[in-house]
């Protein structure tokens, strides 16, 4: 039997905005965690918004648990808004840096300069004994670039999280400043209430 294409299991990434609140990456985590899902990219940055941070989360599941999952997430207090979108949705990149031992560079038939200018990549430091790449790109190009490094004698490497803009116009400034302003606003009540108990 076939199966449908909410059953194919597929790419997503879950864009998640919240208060800036201590132990907020545990608990948006902790819900993949129960439903068995494994992350296989995660970054945190601030958002445009002061006092909003931006948790961008790639994992592969079928599009019903990926529904379930943010509907979960978006019911955490501090959640503003939690969303997830296909690949074609996004655009997305990582970087990566690799240490390179100098020692093999004239051993190889392919100079490290040409290697460097064919991946659009740039060198960050150079270091007695070794060199740093930086490859900003997908992650498959970025692996490509592993591949044809690791002759060299790869002494380190490291890959950040994707860090992704939704191709969807959306205005979420307005939205996310309004639910932010109704924060303050609630926070204002909640402590004028517990100054003024009788």
């Amino acid at each position: 039997m076939n199966k449908t294409i909410d059953e194919e299991p597929r790419q997503y990434t879950v864009t998640v905005f919240t208060e800036d609140k201590v132990g907020m990456l545990n608990r948006i985590t902790i819900v993949f965690t129960r439903r068995h899902l494994n992350i296989d990219s995660l970054t945190t940055s601030e958002s445009e918004i002061k006092g909003i941070f931006r948790y961008t989360i790639v994992t592969k599941c079928t599009h019903s648990l990926i529904k379930k999952v943010v509907d979960q997430i978006e019911k955490l207090t501090e959640v503003l808004r939690a969303c997830y979108y296909e690949e074609d949705d996004v655009i997305a990149q990582e970087i990566a840096l690799y240490k390179i031992s100098t020692r093999n560079l004239t051993k190889r038939d392919k100079s490290m300069e040409d290697i460097i200018r064919e991946y659009n990549a740039r060198i960050l430091d150079i270091e007695d004994g070794f060199i740093v790449i930086e490859k900003t790109g997908f992650k498959r190009e970025t692996q490509k670039l592993f591949e044809q490094l690791k002759p060299y004698g790869i002494l380190q490497f490291a890959r950040s999280g994707r860090v992704a803009v939704t191709k969807p116009i959306e205005e979420l400034t307005d939205y996310l400043e309004a639910l932010a302003q109704a924060a303050r606003t609630s926070n204002k009540i909640r402590n004028w209430k517990l100054t003024n108990v009788d």
